[in-house]
């Protein structure tokens, strides 16, 4: 299964999704092909020193992450899109109908995934944390399906 998350500027919040959901997928032997990328993002920036920092505390290492824009390619190679908000949903639907969710909606959930850009490290960490609860009941999801296939 191919995942993309997706997010504003591809440098916090969807960088910090595929991230965790790459860490959680290994240690539940998912199948899962992970990407990250930006409604808004430019090509090949990092990821925000305080998602980098909110991340240590899981062992993820985030320090390589280039961002990328959402592109129709991308969005055609993926199984699953799972989108930090409503409004993100709302304008890859066009392109990705039946394939796109929000995150929290996917993990059985309501709401948004709000933005720590510019914030402090306490506001990344909990963001982190949100991020990290919802993809645990995911992979319990994709767990589920893969073992009925």
């Amino acid at each position: 299964m191919n995942i993309l998350f997706v997010c504003t500027g591809n440098t916090c919040r969807s960088a910090m999704a595929a991230a965790i959901m790459d860490k959680i997928a290994v240690e539940n032997d998912l199948d899962v092909f992970i990407e990250s990328a930006g409604i808004f993002a430019e090509d090949g920036q990092g990821a925000s020193e305080n998602a980098i920092k909110a991340l240590m505390k899981y062992g993820i290492d985030l320090s390589g992450h280039r961002t990328q824009p959402v592109t129709e390619d991308l969005i055609k190679q993926c199984d699953l899109i799972l989108t930090m908000t409503e409004g993100h949903k709302q304008i890859l639907e066009p392109l990705a109908k039946g394939k796109v969710y929000t995150l929290l909606e996917y993990a059985g959930s309501s709401g948004d995934i709000s933005d720590p850009y510019g914030g402090d490290l306490e506001e990344y960490e909990e963001v982190a944390q949100e991020i990290y609860d919802a993809l645990v009941d995911i992979a319990e999801k994709i767990a589920d399906m893969q073992s009925k296939k």
